[in-house]
């Protein structure tokens, strides 16, 4: 237990910042947040207008830890907490320019048409696929064709991480950006091996897989629990607040913007690193980030849509639907908003939620609304069946989206640990650092303030 009544600064109000002051709160601290916009939530934005419910960021919350259910409850939002429609587990990849459903059991594997029958004999000889030595380094592409082969990179893997990063495999380092995969082969010999065995370490630990773990959200979505954690600790917050640089000065680390300078015992940096690289840093001298210039944040622009139900084809009965980069087609992806969750779009319509641009097609996050809302609405309609011009749109260009652990990745996170280990009180925590998922982002704001409480 380290000494109770620190003082720390939270440089950024998102939601590793917000859970951070949090749960410094609850151990007797003294937290301070910094956030540079009129807002706080950061990539967690609700818009509801006309009875449309718009997700600006992510859309759903993975309950992978029983501490993600526990802060919940602490926030007193159980009763607002919705789980997404259970029956609604179709996510469907398009092959041939239609929407095919992900098999979700060993016989719908069998019969499925994602995949031909040497993919599928691929499966078969994976667990007898030597690992690839520790000490080399591959991308998820090199990985994923090693052990099952380029069909599985094109209709699987590829637009699961255009789904999830808006990445490229080719670029994303498995160790770093899939921790949990590349472990399972290093571990085990084998992901499927990995997968039978790791189920019984995930029990012991009470956590839960990220395909297994139940999809969050609440009555009014996401921005709920921004909130949550905002009336908990309303007046430690300053929005508006453009932190210029943090210094070690006699013990204290000093926090300076234009209209303030404050001192603290310790300062967790929770902003996005290309903003960190535009403050200064120093102890005794300025600290070198230049390091952090090197990472990628891909342009990636969310189009919320609300159609009429009889405008659409498709029976929407899914989760959604993900798009490969050898489909050739605009999007990388729509979420089936309605289907999942209950109070998203008025009687008789629905919201579609689609993503455009990342590191497949950056131009394209970067249209005009006219050009974009074509594309997205070509897509739609061959995909999907939609028909004619949604009653209502919601546009969030994120023009620094999702950072890329690309090969590599490892020296950017030996930076972090280099800087924290030579300058007390030092802390970083974000999804540049701790995963890039709303969980992991809520997990690292917890951590953070525990490993400052024992320090």
């Amino acid at each position: 237990m380290g000494n109770p009544n620190k003082t720390i600064a939270i440089l950024g109000g998102g939601i590793t910042g917000l859970t951070a002051a949090y749960e410094l709160l609850k151990l007797g601290h003294k937290p301070t947040v910094y956030e540079s916009s009129s807002r706080i939530g950061g990539a967690i934005e609700t818009i509801r207008q006309n009875d449309f419910l718009a997700e600006c960021g992510p859309n759903t919350l993975l309950e992978t830890s029983p501490r993600i259910s526990a802060l919940i409850s602490e926030l007193g939002l159980d009763s607002r907490k919705r789980y997404a429609n259970p029956s609604m587990k179709n996510r469907y990849i398009i092959k041939g320019g239609k929407p095919v459903s992900m098999p979700l059991s060993p016989g719908q594997f069998v019969t499925t048409k994602l995949f031909s029958l040497g993919a599928k004999l691929n499966l078969i000889k994976e667990p007898f696929i030597a690992p690839c030595p520790s000490e080399t380094e591959e991308s998820l592409a090199a990985f994923v064709v090693r052990r099952l082969g380029q069909e599985f990179l094109d209709y699987a893997i590829n637009p699961f991480v255009a789904g999830v990063y808006a990445g490229d495999p080719s670029k994303l380092s498995v160790q770093h950006a899939f921790p949990k995969l590349y472990a399972l082969e290093q571990k085990y010999g084998s992901m499927i091996k990995g997968q039978f065995f790791g189920a019984r370490e995930r029990k012991k630990r009470r956590t839960v897989s990220k395909d297994k773990a139940k999809l969050v959200s609440f009555d009014q979505g996401l921005e709920v629990l921004v909130n949550g954690l905002g009336q908990k600790i309303g007046n430690t917050i300053n929005i508006s607040t453009v932190i210029e640089s943090v210094e070690k000065a006699e013990e204290k680390w000093v926090v300076q913007g234009r209209k303030i300078r404050e001192s603290f015992d310790a300062v967790i940096t929770a902003i996005p690193t290309h903003r960190m690289t535009n403050m200064t840093f120093r102890d005794e001298s300025d600290l070198d980030m230049s390091i952090l210039r090197g990472i990628v944040y891909p342009p990636v622009t969310s189009v919320v849509m609300g159609f009429r139900r009889d405008q659409i084809r498709h029976s929407l009965e899914g989760f959604g639907m993900l798009v490969p980069k050898v489909e050739r087609k605009n999007i990388l992806g729509t979420i089936f908003s309605s289907s999942l969750f209950e109070n998203r779009a008025p009687e008789g319509y629905v919201t579609l939620s689609t993503y455009i641009g990342g590191m497949r097609q950056p131009d394209h996050a970067l249209l005009d609304d006219q050009e974009m809302d074509r594309l997205i609405l070509e897509d739609l309609e061959a995909l999907l069946g939609v028909r004619g011009e949604p009653a209502f749109i919601n546009r969030r260009v994120w023009k620094k989206a999702i950072p890329q652990y690309t090969v590599g990745y490892g020296k950017i996170l030996d930076r972090f640990n280099e800087l924290e280990a030579a300058h007390s009180g030092l802390f970083f925590a974000g999804h540049y650092r701790n995963g890039i998922s709303l969980g992991d982002s809520i997990l690292a704001g917890l951590d953070v303030a525990h490993r400052i409480n024992q320090q």
